[in-house]
């Protein structure tokens, strides 16, 4: 178990966007807080985003939807996907699964 605040504390630390916390056979697990723009691209698994903290919109296939702390977002894999807008306190889990 990582609680959130050693979560984010570590990618603060780290200096990058991302951070990669643990893996669990097919499964990873990162802490991602993008900086103004998110420059995603498709990743070849599914993807679980679940927010931390603040909000914004979510683009995924065209469609934009709000968000804000404790959604759940599913992206499959190779789909066309980022955070549109977000406040300058985002910051989501990111779990990867498969590939």
């Amino acid at each position: 178990m990582i609680p959130v605040k050693i979560a984010c504390e570590r990618l603060k630390d780290s200096g990058e966007l991302f951070l990669e916390l643990g893996r669990f056979g097919n499964i990873s697990v990162e802490i991602y807080g993008p900086k103004e723009v998110d420059l995603q691209n498709p990743h070849e698994q599914d993807e679980i985003y679940v927010i931390i903290s603040g909000f914004g919109k979510f683009l995924c296939e065209g469609q934009i939807r709000d968000f804000e702390p404790g959604d759940l977002i599913f992206v499959p894999a190779r789909a066309e996907h980022r955070f549109v807008s977000f406040s300058d306190d985002f910051r989501t889990w990111v779990i990867f699964v498969g590939g």
